[in-house]
């Protein structure tokens, strides 16, 4: 009866911590624990190349651009809208970027205010149509998308890679990490390293982070998207807040579109293709509920994560099609939209 008495005392504080977890922190953990799950079930059965440090950070390296997409994708996400032009403005951006490196011989910090001029025009024109004269964002961003994509193509239509001595230098330089390098085939000691583009990344989930839980105008992004009503009632700038969500969503499209130029080192109008379905899939798989209110950036960083691992376990398998690729990713926004609704509904009935 002691044992039973307290086993029931048990399970009902477990119940009242999590009912004391906002629907973000808990579908937060769902991530990360959904996460850790699927990488270990890789070093289980694909062999240990997944336990080299150098594998996971080879992650964070090819998917640099896609995190800081993701997170602006969240960030309209959360306000209850959503931006399908992100792909083609960081194609547009790694376009422009290559063509005034290559053939005009422009400079590094040029072309970086190219990409952050072209996600800013791009949130300024978005925002404004959706922000103050209403128009669904879908319908926006859709015609942003196709916009860019046409732009790319008439800068130029042929790929290239780009040979500017500054640019090469910083595209090749690699931060080391301390303590995960590892030994090759040959024997000799390798160091583990990241790319600049993982280091911008990853500064920016924490700022950006930090702006939605500690600050005014991340508070207000939550109210938007959770009671656009209710968010009227106290006060907040409905038509402000909502341009902002879009203006900051493009400006890191732009500068996602810099760190994937990075990373490929080229100009082709087939860049970044599908970034914008991986971006929204990330976001749902990070904890963030299309219908607005709920969301976690860090989520976000580990819907990437999730996502990127279960696509290299896929292709680690010989299943390297685009189609099993499609298919793995259809099954898991299926699996975390259930999870999302099933929480939600049980945390509503509590």
């Amino acid at each position: 009866m002691a044992a039973s008495k307290k086993s029931s005392e048990t399970n009902k504080g477990l119940r009242g911590r999590l009912n004391n977890m906002t629907n973000t922190n808990l579908l937060l953990l769902i991530t990360i624990i959904v996460f850790f799950a699927m990488y270990i079930a890789a070093i289980v059965f694909q062999g240990k190349g997944f336990l080299k440090p150098q594998t996971f950070l080879n992650i964070l390296n090819a998917n640099a651009a896609l995190i800081i997409a993701s997170c602006g994708m969240s960030i309209v996400m959360i306000t209850g809208g959503i931006d399908i032009s992100v792909g083609g403005v960081a194609a547009l951006v790694s376009m422009c970027c290559a063509v005034y490196l290559d053939h005009h011989d422009g400079s590094v910090f040029g072309a970086i205010v190219i990409a952050v001029a072209i996600g800013l025009a791009f949130g300024l024109v978005q925002g404004f149509l959706v922000a103050y004269l209403d128009i669904q964002p879908f319908i926006v961003s859709l015609a942003g998308m196709f916009f860019a994509r046409g732009m790319t193509t008439i800068v130029n239509t042929n790929p290239f890679n780009v040979v500017n001595e500054a640019f090469v230098k910083l595209k090749t330089t690699r931060v080391v990490v301390p303590g995960l390098g590892s030994v090759n085939k040959l024997g000799k000691y390798v160091d583990a390293y990241v790319e600049i583009g993982v280091v911008v990344a990853i500064l920016l989930v924490i700022v950006l982070f930090c702006v939605l839980r500690w600050t005014k105008l991340g508070r207000n992004f939550y109210a938007v998207g959770g009671n656009k009503q209710s968010a009227l009632m106290l006060g907040i700038n409905v038509k402000r807040t909502k341009f902002l969500a879009h203006l900051l969503c493009s400006l890191l499209a732009g500068i996602g579109g810099f760190v994937y130029f990075m990373h490929v080192g080229s100009g082709s109008a087939s860049h970044a293709s599908g970034m914008e379905m991986n971006a929204i899939a990330s976001s749902i798989i990070g904890g963030t509920m299309l219908s607005g209110g709920v969301g976690n950036i860090a989520g976000t960083l580990f819907g990437v994560l999730a996502l990127s691992t279960i696509q290299n376990i896929v292709a680690s398998a010989g299943l390297d099609q685009a189609w099993w690729t499609g298919i793995t990713v259809a099954a898991m926004l299926c699996l975390f939209l259930l999870i999302q609704s099933v929480v939600i509904a049980r945390r509503k009935k509590a």
